[in-house]
């Protein structure tokens, strides 16, 4: 079936070329001056310099241009065109002559108009030539144009797939991670018998709705993520119970706004996880401002005097500013501030901007 396709384009292919040098055939016949002969002696004549009109056309554009002039050799295009323009224009005069002589049927003692004419068939072979080759140049960008455009569009699309593999890979480092923490706070409970455990296990059972299938969506309501920061809060202030100390500021939240999930809720993961300080007690305080489309969220959580960021915080950090950079490349600030006695982060997001569509 391929062989057959590719044969129909070879003929196909020679049909177009035969056509065309037909009418550079009949182009010769009404331009070359003869205009005394019969229609037989136009078209005899310029047969005759046909051939070498052909050959030195075909060495351009399939010889010296894609070997030469594309890959930018320079002076060995100029210096074979030189030669090719040397040869064809002996050839040119040896055609011409057999023309005068044969097709026109000149004898040897008479007069030939080939010196007065000479010049003229070679400017009109060379024109030829010269628009063949201008046709080549034009294929020839169109079709480098076409494949950069081809190669492009698959790069773009390789980068596409690299990063939405690699934002499934942040995300599935987050759940488990989240996953954990919450599930040893229930198991903590539990070994006391408290009797806040079964409400417990239903918040999780809504936050794992929530991450299981809701961060499925390339976006879900801010309202939304807010909701189960403040479920997460919930279930953290029954757990730490008079050692936490917890200030929350947050605006009424327009319905439109939309956000990326899980981008929040680790923020506020990480100050739980890390902020006990020297006393074993935690105080937060969250800040969250709604400004127009304008998202800014703070952050600030007590820490030991001495307690650096963790390796695991430092790996949680750097997931969510690179979730970041893939979903919200430059509309996005991202700032963490490791304080003697606190440990502040600030992110400002700007949600009239969508998510890239990765997932």
């Amino acid at each position: 079936m391929e062989s057959g396709k590719s044969f129909l384009a070879v003929l196909k292919r020679l049909g177009i070329h035969l056509f065309l040098w037909v009418l550079v055939l009949l182009f010769f016949s009404f331009f070359l001056g003869l205009e005394a002969g019969s229609f037989s002696e136009k078209i005899g004549f310029s047969a005759f310099l046909l051939p070498v009109t052909i050959l030195t056309t075909y060495v351009v554009i399939y010889h010296l241009i894609p070997r030469y002039l594309l890959p930018k050799k320079y002076f060995r295009f100029a210096l074979y065109s030189f030669y090719t323009l040397v040869v064809s224009a002996v050839f040119i005069i040896i055609s011409a002559f057999y023309a005068f002589v044969i097709a026109l049927k000149l004898e040897w003692n008479e007069s030939l108009p080939i010196s007065k004419s000479i010049f003229y068939i070679m400017i009109t072979i060379y024109l030829v030539v010269v628009i063949a080759s201008a046709f080549s140049l034009l294929k020839n960008n169109y079709t480098s144009a076409a494949k950069n455009e081809e190669l492009k569009n698959r790069i773009l699309e390789a980068q596409l797939k690299l990063k939405e593999q690699e934002l499934h890979y942040l995300k599935m480092q987050i759940h488990p991670h989240f996953l954990f923490n919450t599930l040893n706070t229930i198991y903590g409970l539990s070994l006391s018998n408290n009797a806040k455990t079964p409400e417990m296990i239903l918040q999780l059972s809504e936050l794992l709705d929530y991450i299981l299938y809701q961060t499925r969506k390339p976006v879900v309501k801010l309202k939304d993520e807010v909701n189960h920061i403040r479920n997460y809060i919930d279930l953290e202030q029954k757990r730490f119970q008079d050692a936490l100390s917890i200030n929350l500021d947050i605006d009424p939240i327009p319905e439109h706004l939309e956000i990326s999930p899980m981008l929040l809720l680790p923020l506020v993961e990480n100050s739980f996880k890390h902020g006990k300080d020297a006393q074993g007690s935690l105080r937060i305080k969250l800040h969250l401002k709604i400004t127009g489309s304008n998202l800014n969220f703070e952050i600030i959580n007590s820490k030991a005097e001495k307690n650096p960021v963790s390796e695991s915080q430092g790996i949680g950090l750097k997931n969510i500013r690179r979730r970041l950079e893939i979903l919200y490349p430059h509309h996005f600030e991202l700032k963490i501030h490791n304080l003697t006695e606190e440990f502040r982060a600030f992110l400002y997001v700007n949600l009239h901007q969508n998510p890239q569509k990765i997932e």
